[in-house]
């Protein structure tokens, strides 16, 4: 039975015409399971926050997987985007909250800057002042770094959700195909943050 005027997971517990057969450069299918059926065996996960009101409407909040949820507070990973990037010495802004094996969540922002520009204390500080009064004390992030570009689709998309699970330790052959990535060499430093984030996870635990 559907949950109604709530924030829940939108789910297909039964087969649509538009669910896709299988992701290219999968051949045994295991980043389509894992995509699709890993969090609930058996049934779909669609990977969005939605509710569906008493009314018949839906809303749509936001990807589920992406979507920051902070001390059990849910956070837009666009609110924070749409305010760091009005600053003129940041060009573009990815924020990630992953959650580490330790229990502990982390949320780092990583800052593409503008020409000529170095990410020092005074700027840190900046940022989190525009965070705090933009959106809210609790969009700020636990640790602000600087990138020379972000990854993307071919389609311009920031890849919110694969940097996520490589953040996490996850094998990037198991996370995306390089080929749909437009730097896909910047796939090795995010892979790298997360081996050395869960290594270090590993030892305090």
């Amino acid at each position: 039975t559907p949950v109604l005027d709530q924030v829940g997971e939108l789910v297909v517990t039964r087969p649509m015409p538009s669910m896709p057969l299988y992701f290219w450069n999968d051949p045994d299918g295991s980043r389509y399971r894992d995509a699709y059926f890993g969090a609930y065996p058996g049934v779909w996960r669609h990977g969005d926050w939605i509710t569906l009101t008493s009314h018949g409407s839906v809303i749509v909040h936001g990807r589920s997987d992406a979507t920051l949820n902070r001390n059990g507070v849910r956070l837009g990973s666009a609110d924070i985007h749409d305010v760091v990037e009005r600053l003129p010495e940041i060009t573009e802004a990815l924020v990630i909250g992953a959650e580490e094996p330790d229990g502990r969540y982390w949320m780092p922002l990583f800052v593409v800057l503008a020409d000529g520009v170095a990410l020092d204390d005074s700027l840190r500080v900046r940022i989190r002042e525009a965070i705090r009064t933009g959106a809210s004390p609790r969009h700020v992030p636990d640790e602000i770094l600087a990138v020379r570009a972000l990854p993307h689709t071919k389609t311009g998309k920031k890849l919110e959700v694969p940097v996520k699970r490589l953040l996490q330790g996850a094998p990037a052959e198991q996370v995306l195909n390089p080929a749909a990535v437009d730097n896909p060499d910047l796939i090795a430093y995010f892979a790298r943050l997360g081996a050395e984030r869960n290594k270090r996870s590993a030892r305090d635990t």
